[in-house]
C-alpha cells in the first residue's frame, strides 16, 4: 500500500487536535475514515448495498464496541461482545437523527454505518468522534449528501463553558453535558443533561457548539475533495402537482374534516377512509400494467395534500388538528399510590397519553454494574421505558426493548439525575419503570412526570419535582408557529420536535430534532421559554396531587439505617469467618454492609428490626464507659467471681463480693451459674490493663450514683475486680486477637490475660 493513497486532514478544537484519516482501513467499504483525538480512535464506515423497492430511507446505524479499545476483556460468560449497550444504542441514534433529514428523496439503496471504537483514553469520548466519522464516511462514498455534519459536546465546568470536556470532568464535575449536532448553516440535533441550566445558558452553549461544528464541516468537505468518490446521481420522486388540486377539487372538503376529528384514532379512520376513496379514484384499473405507477403518484399527492391541508391550518388559521391554542396543554390527570403492593407508582395521563411509572427500592448491593467503555462502573439510580403496540392501538411482537424505547429511557433517566439524592443521603438503588398505555405523543415526557411523581410517592427526597413537555414547530416562509405539548400528527407532519425537562429552577434534560434548515435562534429562544412556561403548568398540576417526597417509605419498601462505627471495631462486627455478623443477619431477618471506613448499612423488612438490629450493633462496638448498663450473659464463673459478656468480644468481671449484695457468700454458684442473664452496670474501666469491672444494677450501693461516684466506687476496695478485671477484646476482621498473639474469640480458659494472680490460674 502507497503511503499516497493515505490522506489525512485535521483541525484544532478548543486547543485539541482532531484528525480524519481515509485510504488506510477498511478500503472495500463506500467510505471509510479513521477519526482521532488524542489516544482515542474510531473506525467509521459508510457501505451501500442493493437497491430496494421501497417507499422509506433503509438506512441503518450501528456502533459496536470493542472491549479491548479499553483494555478489557468482556465480563461476559462467553467472554464476548454481544448485542450493543445502551451507551452504542444511544450514540447510533444520535448519529442517525441529524444525518437521516440530510439524505436525498428517493435514495433507496441499502446503506449501512458501522462505527468501531478502536482505541479509547479515558480523556476523549468516543461518541462525538464517531458522529463526525459516520458524517466523512458519507462525504467519501457515492451517497449525495446534502451536507456534511459536525459535532460537539459543551460542557459546564466551574461555571464556565468547555468545548469536548474530558471524559472525568463528565463524570465528576460539570453542570451540564450538552452534544449538539449541525450543518454549517444550521443546528440538527441536540441532546443534553443539565443542573438545572436557565434557558439563556442553553442558548449560549447552543452557539458557542455551532461555531465549532462549522470548523468541522469544513474539515470534512476538504477530505471529500481529496479523497471522495463521485457521487451517486438520483432522481427524486415527482409530485403531480396537478394531481394534487384535482384532489383538493374532489376529496379536500372531505379530507379537511377528517383531519380536525379529535379523537386520535377516530381522526386516523377518518382520514384513512378518504384516503382509500383517493386511492380507488385516481389509480385506474387495477388489472391495468399502469396500477402500480398511478397507485403510487396519487400516494404522493394524497400525502402532499395532507400534509399542505394540517400544516397550513395551523401555520395561518392557528387551529391545531385537536382544536387546541398554540400554547394550549392537553388536559393532565394524576393519581399516585395506584399499585398497592410496590414502593411508589403513578399514573400520569395527557391527554391521549399515558404513562404508568412504578419505583423499586432495593439495597446498594443491586446496583447496576456497567461493563463498558467508559469510567463509570456502576449506576444507582436508572430509568427504563416500555412501548408496547397497544398503547397505539396495534398488534405487535414484543421482543424486548426497541432502540427508541432505550433512548427514551436514557433521557427520562437523565432529567432526573440532578435531583435524586446521592447514596450518601439515601442508601438506596433506585429503578423507575414507564410503562406507556396510551400514546398520542410526548409518551417520553409522560415518563418524566409520572417518574417524578412516583419516586416522590415512595419516599424519595427528590431535591425538586420533575416535568417535561415536548414542542413543535411549522414553519411556512418566515412564519411559523411553536406548538406546546404536541401530538402525533404534529410531530410526523411538523419542522422539529424540541423535548424539554425540568425543575422550576432550570432545566435537567433536552432533546431536540429539527427536520429543516432556517430555523434560527429567536425561534429556539420562543421555544425554550414556552416550554417553559408549559413546565411551570405540568409542576403545578403535579404539586395538586403530590406536593413533594413523602414522609415515610412504603410498609413494603426496605428499611435502609445507617451506622459509623470504629474501624477497630470492624473485625468484631465481623466475626471469625463471618460467624458474627451471619448471625445478626440470621437473627434479624436484615443484611448488613460495612464498608473500611467503619460506615454500616443496615437492610431490614420493618423499621422495627433495623431499630433493634442498630442498637445491637452500637452496643456490641461502642467503647465501654463508666456508667453503662447492660443485660449480659455469665460466661464463665471463677473463685473470685463471675465473667459478664456485654457484648460480644467483651467481657467484664463481677467480683464475689458483689454477686449479693449485703450477703456472704462462700462460692459464685451459690447465686449465679454459667447462662445466668443478669442485669450490670460498669464501675470501672482500666483501658491499659484491659479491665472492667461491674456491680449488679440494683446493687444499692451504686443505685442512683453519677458516673463520677461510679467510678469511685470502682476504684475502692473489691468493687471492680482488683487486677482481675475482665477484658474485652476487640478482635479484627479475621477473629485474631491483633496484638494478643492472634488468637480468635475468647481465651479458652476464659481467665483474664495480663496481671494475673498465679496462685487463682
Amino acid at each position: 500500500m502507497s503511503s499516497d493513497a493515505v490522506t489525512t486532514v485535521s483541525v484544532e478544537i478548543a486547543g485539541s487536535e482532531i484528525s480524519f484519516e481515509t485510504g488506510k482501513m477498511a478500503r472495500q467499504a463506500s467510505g471509510a475514515v479513521v477519526v482521532r483525538q488524542g489516544d482515542t480512535m474510531v473506525l467509521s464506515t459508510a457501505t451501500i448495498g442493493n437497491l430496494r423497492d421501497v417507499d422509506f430511507l433503509p438506512l441503518t446505524v450501528d456502533v459496536e464496541e470493542r472491549m479491548y479499545a479499553a483494555g478489557k476483556i468482556p465480563g461476559s460468560f462467553f467472554k464476548r461482545e454481544g448485542r450493543a449497550g445502551e451507551k452504542g444504542t444511544l450514540t447510533a441514534r444520535m448519529i442517525d437523527r441529524p444525518i437521516r433529514p440530510l439524505f436525498p428523496k428517493g435514495w433507496h439503496f441499502e446503506t449501512q454505518l458501522v462505527n468501531m471504537p478502536l482505541s479509547v483514553d479515558h480523556i476523549h469520548p468516543y461518541d462525538v468522534l464517531a458522529m463526525n466519522g459516520a458524517s466523512a464516511a458519507l462525504m467519501l462514498s457515492p451517497v449525495p449528501l446534502a451536507a456534511p455534519v459536525g459535532a460537539v459536546r459543551i460542557g459546564k465546568v466551574d461555571g464556565n463553558f468547555v468545548v469536548n470536556p474530558s471524559e472525568a470532568d463528565l463524570v465528576d464535575n460539570t453542570d451540564l453535558d450538552l452534544v449538539v449536532a449541525g450543518t454549517d448553516e444550521a443546528i440538527l440535533m441536540v441532546e443534553a443533561g443539565a443542573n438545572e441550566v436557565s434557558e439563556a445558558e442553553m442558548l449560549d452553549a447552543l452557539d458557542i457548539a455551532h461555531s465549532e461544528i462549522r470548523k468541522l464541516c469544513a474539515l470534512q468537505r476538504e477530505l471529500a475533495e481529496k479523497a471522495g468518490k463521485e457521487k451517486l446521481v438520483v432522481e427524486p420522486p415527482v409530485i403531480d402537482e396537478d394531481l394534487v388540486g384535482q384532489i383538493a377539487a374532489s376529496h379536500g372538503q372531505q379530507l379537511d374534516e377528517a383531519t380536525q376529528v379529535e379523537d386520535k384514532l377516530a381522526r386516523q379512520d377518518a382520514t384513512k377512509a378518504v384516503e382509500e376513496a383517493v386511492l380507488v379514484q385516481y389509480s385506474g384499473d387495477p388489472e391495468a400494467d399502469t396500477y402500480p405507477e398511478y397507485r403510487q403518484r396519487a400516494q404522493l399527492a394524497f400525502d402532499r395534500l395532507e400534509k399542505t391541508i394540517i400544516r397550513e391550518r395551523i401555520a395561518k388559521q392557528k387551529r391545531r388538528p385537536d382544536g387546541r391554542a398554540e400554547r394550549e396543554i392537553r388536559p393532565i390527570s394524576i393519581e399516585v399510590g395506584v399499585a398497592p403492593r410496590t414502593h411508589g407508582s403513578a399514573l400520569f395521563t395527557r391527554g391521549q397519553t399515558q404513562a404508568l411509572s412504578v419505583a423499586a427500592l432495593g439495597t446498594l448491593k443491586e446496583e447496576m454494574r456497567l461493563d463498558t467503555l467508559g469510567l463509570e462502573t456502576q449506576k444507582f439510580y436508572w430509568h427504563h421505558y416500555n412501548f408496547p403496540p397497544f398503547s397505539v392501538g396495534e398488534a405487535g411482537f414484543m421482543r424486548g426493548p426497541k432502540r427508541r424505547d432505550i433512548g427514551h429511557g436514557a433521557l427520562a433517566e437523565r432529567a432526573l439525575v440532578p435531583v435524586v439524592p446521592s447514596t450518601e443521603d439515601f442508601p438506596y438503588t433506585i429503578r423507575v419503570v414507564s410503562d406507556i398505555l396510551e400514546s398520542n405523543g410526548s409518551s417520553s415526557m409522560a415518563s418524566v412526570c409520572g417518574s417524578s411523581l412516583s419516586l416522590m410517592d415512595a419516599g424519595v427526597p427528590l431535591i425538586r419535582p420533575v416535568a417535561g413537555i415536548a414542542m413543535g414547530l411549522i414553519k411556512e416562509g418566515d412564519d411559523y408557529v411553536v406548538l406546546s405539548d404536541i401530538a402525533g400528527v404534529e410531530d410526523h407532519l411538523g419542522d422539529m420536535d424540541f423535548k424539554v425537562a425540568g425543575t422550576e429552577r432550570g432545566i435537567t434534560a433536552l432533546q431536540m430534532d429539527i427536520k429543516i434548515t432556517g430555523v434560527t435562534f429567536d425561534i429556539l429562544r420562543d421555544a425554550l421559554s414556552q416550554a417553559k412556561e408549559g413546565r411551570t403548568h405540568i409542576l403545578g398540576k403535579m404539586a395538586e396531587v403530590i406536593e413533594g417526597p413523602r414522609s415515610e417509605l412504603s410498609q413494603f419498601a426496605p428499611r435502609i439505617s445507617t451506622i459509623k462505627i470504629d474501624p477497630d471495631k470492624i473485625g468484631l462486627l465481623i466475626g471469625k469467618g463471618g460467624e458474627t455478623i451471619r448471625g445478626l443477619c440470621d437473627e434479624f431477618d436484615a443484611q448488613i454492609d460495612v464498608d473500611d471506613d467503619g460506615n454500616v448499612l443496615v437492610y431490614a423488612q420493618t423499621g422495627q428490626q433495623g431499630d433493634a438490629l442498630i442498637d445491637r450493633i452500637r452496643s456490641m462496638t461502642k467503647e465501654v464507659e463508666v456508667g453503662d448498663s447492660f443485660q449480659g450473659k455469665v460466661v464463665k464463673t471463677t473463685t473470685f467471681g463471675a465473667f459478664v459478656e456485654l457484648a460480644k468480644g467483651t467481657d467484664g468481671l463481677l467480683h464475689i463480693s458483689n454477686v449479693s449484695p449485703g450477703q456472704r457468700v462462700d462460692t459464685v454458684e451459690d447465686v449465679l451459674n454459667k447462662g445466668d442473664e443478669i442485669a450490670v452496670r460498669v464501675v470501672e474501666v482500666d483501658r491499659e490493663r484491659g479491665r472492667i469491672g461491674l456491680r449488679l444494677a440494683e446493687d444499692p450501693d451504686i443505685v442512683g450514683k453519677s458516673v463520677e461516684e461510679l467510678a469511685t466506687v470502682g476504684s475502692g476496695g473489691g468493687g471492680g475486680g482488683g487486677d482481675r478485671g475482665g477484658r474485652g477484646r476487640d478482635r479484627d476482621r479475621n477473629g485474631r486477637g491483633g496484638d494478643r498473639g492472634g488468637r480468635g474469640g475468647r481465651d479458652r480458659d476464659r481467665r483474664p490475660r495480663g496481671d494475673r494472680d498465679p496462685d487463682r490460674s
